[in-house]
């Protein structure tokens, strides 16, 4: 997400943003908003991310804000993909143009911070969500063919369906498909199906469940292994995961250091036995709400400093 501004003496004069991939960038879209070309000359970009310097689904933008005469550029942070890092800012500095970076990095980190994870870290960032009872229960003791604990209620559930729009995959256990038959759509709040996956190593998931209805992209993994199936997903392009499964593969993640933020819902209600919720470990609470009785609470992975 990038968005630029052109500005001279003092006054706005240009602005745009990227608007959809392989759409113009955002310095193209500012740049073009410009009436004056003449006052060009004499103004300063500011830019979120660092204008790229090779030839994608769009010319490089560098050479564009180079080509335009604009003699300052201000860059919040560098960009980490492989065919930029640096050599945008390289190209200007090399044409003459006077390049500040790092003006508020770190508000323009957390903008694209599923995009640096994906290019830094080679994995989508991770999200884990669940709702649980008041007393720390995720689910009561029973068969698959009882009806699933239901902990939200009609806004939290929306709420619920509204994350699911802002993920391009979303991740279920075993258990979980075969106990809940999730359909795992966004029915509830406009916006795409995000890519449906599962786990189901010994081939065991019936083929009348939810999952297997055709109605929207699905991957079944034949194996457990977190890294593998992030791998996986990498090289897909995949840059966000929410997980929605149970116990054992909530656990897992959170055991393995591999999750970026976590969404809980609290009930107000008691279960007094059952699946204990997942323990989380280095969590810092981010944001705090009440909906009629149901807390939700967000948090993000404490960074570890070495």
């Amino acid at each position: 997400m990038v968005g630029a501004v052109v500005v001279c003496d003092g006054r706005i004069i240009g602005e745009g943003y990227h608007r959809h991939c392989g759409g113009p960038h955002a310095e193209v879209n500012a740049i073009g908003n410009v009436r004056q070309k003449g006052l060009l000359c004499r103004s300063t970009i500011y830019v979120n991310l660092e204008p790229c310097a090779h030839f994608g689904k769009t010319p490089p933008c560098a050479d564009l804000i180079i080509r335009s005469g604009i003699p300052r550029v201000v860059i919040g942070c560098t960009d980490p993909f492989a065919k930029v890092n640096g050599l945008g800012i390289k190209k200007l500095k090399d044409a003459g143009c006077e390049v500040v970076v790092g003006v508020l990095e770190q508000e323009c980190r957390e903008l694209n911070r599923r995009f640096f994870t994906f290019h830094q870290k080679h994995r989508p960032w991770i999200t884990l969500k669940w709702a649980q009872s008041k007393d720390g229960f995720i689910d009561r003791f029973r068969s698959a063919e009882e009806e699933p604990t239901h902990f939200s209620n009609a806004l939290t559930q929306t709420l619920i369906h509204r994350l699911r729009t802002r993920h391009q995959a979303i991740l279920v256990g075993t258990t979980t498909a075969l106990m809940d038959n999730p359909t795992l759509t966004t029915r509830y709040w406009q916006g795409p199906n995000p890519l449906r996956l599962t786990i189901d190593r010994h081939n065991s998931l019936p083929q009348s469940l939810h999952l297997k209805d055709g109605s929207t992209p699905t991957v079944i993994y034949t194996q457990e292994g977190i890294d593998e199936i992030l791998d996986d997903l990498y090289e897909r392009g995949i840059q966000s995961l929410l997980v929605e499964g149970g116990i054992k593969l909530l656990q897992n993640f959170i055991d393995t250091g591999l999750w970026d933020e976590t969404h809980i819902e609290t009930a107000p209600f008691c279960l007094k036995e059952g699946v204990k919720a997942p323990t989380l470990a280095n969590e810092v609470l981010q944001c705090y709400n009440c909906y009629n009785e149901h807390i939700t609470q967000f948090y993000r992975q404490k960074v570890l400093k070495t």
